[in-house]
């Protein structure tokens, strides 16, 4: 019997324990943390042997095959041990592949892959396809596979780090939403080698399947690799023959039979960005009918009318409330400077702006023009907040220093005023004082509703 190690015992690693098992591995999850009360259970309940607080060498070097957790990075010792043992490491996504035959979608992006995700799955699923969430949204691919109900379609959400550990996997149809630097501390702060990251969910992809791309997007272009699979750009600016949005009017045509439009005004979620998200989604619904020769029968109307219900996850431009004719917006998911900018972009209104966290060695000096048209002031919320306070000062007037949430909320009410937004849209990741960006859009929430 083969030995898996599965190092991370979340989400990801517990799903990928259970199909193991289920496919007849000897399986040993490994975490250098605790595992939550709930995963802990379930590995019990299944019979599946763990080990918290550490990684026990002579067992984790077993292994005929280890799965690694997206979250640990490559240069953790136990993955470099394991390299250079040649025990080969990969991806719970990966993994789940080799045991499923359904159509996969698979979503990447610096930003907007969760939106667009979620978009992809609802648009198929309220048109009767049977569709699954998979990756960083919903549950693991892998536990989904062990269950043994399979999809017409997994739509993943991808990130970069799952991608280093996939080889062999292979996409029906692939979006890649953006490149724009982000986890530049896990990529040597190279965007080429982030870049890379990225554009593996192309391989092993012929010209039977579909990859859609922003025409737009700078680093998408600058670092295009010219995959073998059918390219689809979508554009607001140029006239790509697939997909457009010119006057108003999104344009998808990706063959000369068949096309969709769609008003901007019909989108579900606002925003420039989201025009973008949303006309990928599109692309990709309507590509599910050309890589399955037709198969799949989705009509026009019903595209249309499954945009109407479809509502985005919390914490994307999410309205929270409005007091004193001041309107609160949750945008914790903008972990990076590009999310960030969208997010101001995205705004009609003064802006009182909340940013900090932990810096992932970003460059805020592209946020400047939008900072002095728009953002009235800056409450950083950060164990320290001193490079935005360098990088803003005189660019915008006024800047306060926070540390905590209820601080900066109550500092935000004191300077806004009828009429601004005050925009939660951190430009960081939140690891410094908050568990994750759930976590910190949930109590900025709290604290809002508590005004």
């Amino acid at each position: 019997m083969d030995r898996l190690i599965v190092l991370g015992g979340g989400e990801s690693g517990v799903g990928a324990a259970i199909l193991g098992k289920v496919k007849g591995y000897d399986v040993l999850v490994s975490d250098s943390g605790t595992l939550k009360d709930e995963y802990r259970q379930e590995l019990e309940r299944a019979g599946i042997a763990f080990e918290e607080g550490g990684h026990t060498e002579n067992k984790v070097m077993a292994a005929d095959l280890a799965i690694k957790s997206p979250g640990i990075p490559e240069t953790a010792p136990v993955v470099v041990a394991l390299r250079e043992k040649g025990v080969p490491v990969i991806s719970e996504i990966e993994f789940a592949g080799r045991y499923t035959k359904a159509h996969k979608i698979g979503i990447t992006g610096a930003n907007g892959k969760t939106t667009t995700t979620l978009l992809t799955h609802h648009i198929l699923s309220e048109c009767g396809i049977k569709a699954s969430l998979a990756g960083n949204v919903g549950f693991s691919m892998a536990r989904q596979v062990a269950k043994g109900d399979e999809p017409d379609w997994y739509v993943i959400e991808l990130s970069s780090f799952q991608l280093d550990d996939m080889f062999d996997f292979k996409c029906d149809v692939a979006i890649l939403c953006n490149i724009t630097p982000d986890h530049m501390d896990r990529y040597d702060h190279s965007l080429a080698n982030y870049a890379h990251a990225k554009y593996r969910i192309t391989q092993n992809m012929t010209k039977d399947e579909v990859f859609i791309y922003n025409a737009d997007d700078l680093g998408t272009l600058t670092y295009f690799n010219n995959p073998a699979a059918t390219c689809v750009p979508v554009s607001t600016i140029g006239r790509s023959r697939y997909a457009n949005c010119h006057n108003g009017q999104i344009d998808i045509r990706l063959d000369e039979n068949d096309g969709l439009c769609v008003g901007v005004d019909e989108l579900p979620i606002p925003g420039r960005h989201n025009v973008y998200n949303c006309m990928m989604a599109l692309s990709a619904v309507m590509a599910t009918r050309s890589v399955t020769g037709g198969r799949v029968s989705i009509d026009a109307e019903s595209i249309k009318s499954a945009l109407k219900t479809f509502r985005n996850a919390h914490h994307r431009l999410e309205p929270v409330r409005t007091l004193d004719g001041v309107t609160y917006v949750n945008d914790s998911k903008a972990t990076n400077v590009d999310a960030a900018w969208y997010a101001l972009d995205a705004q009609k209104s003064p802006i009182v702006w909340i940013a900090g966290g932990k810096d992932k060695g970003n460059d805020y000096s592209v946020l400047n023009d939008l900072c002095r048209e728009k953002v009235r002031a800056l409450v950083c919320l950060g164990k320290d907040n001193t490079k935005l306070k360098e990088c803003f000062s005189g660019v915008i007037e006024t800047i306060v220093d926070t540390h905590d949430i209820a601080t900066c909320v109550a500092e935000c009410r004191k300077i806004a005023k009828a009429g601004d937004v005050v925009l939660l849209s951190p430009c960081c990741a939140s690891f410094d004082l908050f568990t994750s960006y759930e976590n910190r859009g949930d109590l900025f929430r709290e604290e809002v509703e508590k005004l």
